[in-house]
């Protein structure tokens, strides 16, 4: 790959030294505190890295620049990307493979968004809104505060007004379209369980439509009237169509070395201003490549 030309001023390192003592003794007259501030911003570059540290340990041949506030290093993760941010909420798409939240010492969709907080020096913690399973993709709320997170949590029913999935489901679905209703409770394995009538659990109603069949997979949107726990990989069990990779409720084979399930749409009334907000993700492709082979 061809390197991008760089401008600003260039230093090449000749002797060992610590970066701040550096950039003192090259740009003669500058202050301790101008140099922590370019540190900070992120627009002290060694070599093609950004480096904060004002006791970097520079090494003969190295080439220390000094770039510009466009230049600034951005916050990237391999869990998520930022969809949407404000001073009250975030939106994320969480990659499949991590938690939600933890109180373990498990990476988490939570503690990620805390580490980007603390990058951007933003004066917040994040805020569970609603959960993704862990080997669930999609989109996903946190709140900057826990007063924010109650708001959603006392009038989720009128705040939140659509929420829907993509997924590849084993078999040729039936019918086009269809509503699964059922009472959901998990044993003491934690594995949820479905009934028809009542059992003491959750009522959970899933929406769904057929978007393509074939022998083998059928790729799969589902509404969501109610957001229980586990709720349509179990629904999907329940129709004999589990999803694509979900062992612990149904499938058989795991072509995509993960759960076939992307939440892919979200609309909801913001807490605060009241706008009306809709996000959506395109369907991932290998669902699509899967059903087409």
């Amino acid at each position: 790959m061809e390197r991008k030309e760089r401008k600003g001023p260039h230093f090449v390192v000749k002797e060992k030294a610590e970066l701040m003592t550096f950039l003192m003794e090259r740009m003669q007259g500058i202050s301790r505190t101008k140099v922590k501030n370019m540190l900070a911003n992120g627009i002290v570059w060694v070599n093609d890295d950004v480096v904060t540290k004002y006791n970097y340990v520079l090494e003969p041949a190295m080439v220390v620049r000094i770039g510009n506030k466009a230049e600034k290093r951005r916050f990237t993760s391999k869990w998520m990307n930022i969809v949407y941010e404000d001073k009250y909420i975030v939106v994320i798409e969480k990659k499949e493979g991590i938690v939600t939240n933890s109180y373990t010492d498990e990476d988490s969709a939570q503690k990620v968004l805390n580490k980007y907080f603390e990058f951007t020096r933003q004066r917040c913690r994040a805020h569970t809104v609603h959960r993704l399973d862990k080997h669930t993709s999609g989109l996903l709320i946190f709140a900057k505060d826990k007063k924010i997170s109650l708001m959603f949590e006392r009038d989720w029913q009128n705040l939140v007004a659509e929420r829907r999935y993509i997924a590849v489901v084993e078999g040729f679905m039936e019918r086009e379209y269809g509503t699964v209703q059922s009472w959901l409770k998990d044993n003491k394995m934690f594995i949820t369980y479905s009934s028809p009538t009542d059992n003491g659990g959750k009522l959970a109603i899933t929406h769904y439509k057929t978007l393509k069949r074939k022998p083998r997979y059928s790729l799969v949107e589902m509404r969501l009237e109610t957001g229980r726990k586990n709720q349509i990989r179990v629904h999907m069990q329940d129709l004999k169509h589990p999803i694509v990779g979900d062992m612990r409720y149904g499938s058989d084979n795991d072509p995509l070395k993960r759960v076939a399930l992307h939440a892919y749409k979200l609309a909801f009334v913001h807490p605060v201003n009241q706008k009306e907000m809709e996000f959506e993700l395109p369907i991932p492709q290998p669902f699509i490549d899967l059903v087409e082979r």
